[in-house]
């Protein structure tokens, strides 16, 4: 993939930075917003969140906004980065739509419906840096059975097909943010005739929603990366025991992840140093394992 230059010369910027010292930071148990303000966002949320999100917040179309994989989601995060996803990704029909204080009045009705206690004042703009979700120390998941009589089935297509099928269009869609801002894409009209599904689709999850599931897709390719059996283009097995194609097969998914927390942030500034990271994470492994010995991405050379 070619390396485009930035423009301009911007720092990337923190989706959640904490400001100040950390003795300054609040628990959520210290009563962070006020009864009246809870009250006025459970008027919003069942206006304009419960259809998607629950009237329970059990999460329906959209996830869940109380329990464990909430709190999971959200941990140790300071409560500026929830109210700045709701008011510039919420409603799902109509992001960006909320202002900032309509989006701090359904955090502390979300807090209230996840039974942190509410105190006399409301919740500030300047104490939402300062207020920081519970950690929840998760556990690694328990590997699972397998047996003698257990097989996986054989990979489908090489590396190169998968590449292309996978690593590819969805690593284009991280660099374009170099070049568009996907918050501010006009949305696209579909032509009425004839139908063609693929840009129907496109219509369904533009924008940020796109980026976000590039992200994902991006990081939950290392399993398929790693498969033994799968074959190069140059029909010899992919070097999947070897600790370097681990390693760049590792540095893709920390990419990946670190872009869809941004994306999910909604931080475009952000994709400046994300597109960096992703260039050179890709970089590196086609040089070994691509480019080296013949022309670029030729055949002959993929997987030495």
């Amino acid at each position: 993939m070619m390396r485009l230059i930035p423009w301009c010369a911007c720092a990337a910027v923190g989706a959640f930075l904490l400001t100040g010292h950390a003795g300054q930071l609040r628990s959520l148990t210290e009563g962070v917003y006020s009864d009246g303000q809870a009250t006025r966002g459970e008027t919003l949320y069942k206006a304009q969140c419960g259809e998607c999100h629950g009237n329970a917040m059990e999460g329906t179309v959209g996830p869940p906004l109380v329990g464990d994989g909430f709190l999971s989601n959200w941990s140790g995060r300071p409560l500026a980065g929830l109210v700045d996803k709701i008011q510039k990704t919420m409603p799902f029909n109509q992001p960006g739509s909320l202002s900032r204080q309509q989006s701090t009045e359904l955090t502390a009705y979300i807090l209230q419906f996840g039974k942190f206690p509410a105190g006399k004042a409301d919740l500030s703009e300047a104490a939402l840096p300062q207020i920081v979700l519970p950690t929840v120390r998760t556990s690694a998941a328990p590997a699972a059975p397998t047996s003698a009589g257990t097989s996986l089935p054989p990979p489908e297509g090489n590396l190169a097909e998968l590449m292309r099928a996978i690593a590819f269009p969805n690593a284009n869609i991280l660099f374009n943010l170099q070049l568009k801002d996907p918050g501010n894409q006009p949305k696209k009209p579909l032509a009425s005739s004839p139908f063609d599904y693929v840009e129907w689709g496109a219509t369904v999850y533009p924008g940020w929603l796109a980026v976000d599931q590039a992200a994902v897709a991006l990081a939950e390719s290392a399993p398929l990366l790693l498969t033994p059996g799968r074959k190069c283009q140059n029909g010899k097995l992919a070097p999947v025991d070897r600790a370097d194609w681990k390693q760049y097969v590792a540095a893709l998914v920390d990419v990946a992840k670190l872009a869809h927390r941004q994306s999910q942030a909604r931080n475009y500034d952000a994709f400046i140093d994300i597109s960096e990271k992703l260039n050179d994470a890709c970089a590196n492994c086609h040089k070994v394992y691509r480019d080296k010995g013949g022309t670029e991405g030729s055949g002959a050379a993929r997987c030495q």
